[in-house]
């Protein structure tokens, strides 16, 4: 079995396709990061979706995510753009926890298993 690793550096790869399984690694928001986690939210959207359609897949083919916010009290700003963003029907098991990020201006930070359509 193939394992195809894209967007690879000596400390890992964005995007690894295997069985027809897309994972993506964890996603914070482009530069500049925005200051509301709202915002951040919708950045890392909009780059895991760009992630899953140079893999073959889409949002609609979500398995799994795993949402890290550096506090609770941003749950309803990321919940908000999230809930608009998941296809009615097609929600993954999803983790939503709170933790220190790698650096204070991160607010959010989501990563996705997907099925390769």
């Amino acid at each position: 079995m193939s394992i195809e690793r894209l967007h690879t550096n000596r400390r890992m790869s964005r995007v690894v396709i295997h069985n027809n399984t897309v994972y993506l690694a964890g996603l914070v928001a482009d530069e500049p990061v925005p200051e509301d986690a709202a915002a951040q939210t919708r950045s890392i959207l909009e780059r895991i979706d760009g992630f899953l359609a140079e893999a073959g897949s889409d949002k609609h083919h979500l398995l799994s995510a795993t949402i890290w916010l550096s506090d609770m009290a941003h749950y309803d700003a990321m919940n908000s753009v999230w809930d608009a963003w998941v296809p009615e029907g097609h929600a993954p098991g999803r983790a939503c926890v709170e933790a220190k990020l790698a650096l204070p201006k991160y607010k959010v930070e989501i990563r996705v298993i997907a099925a390769v359509i």
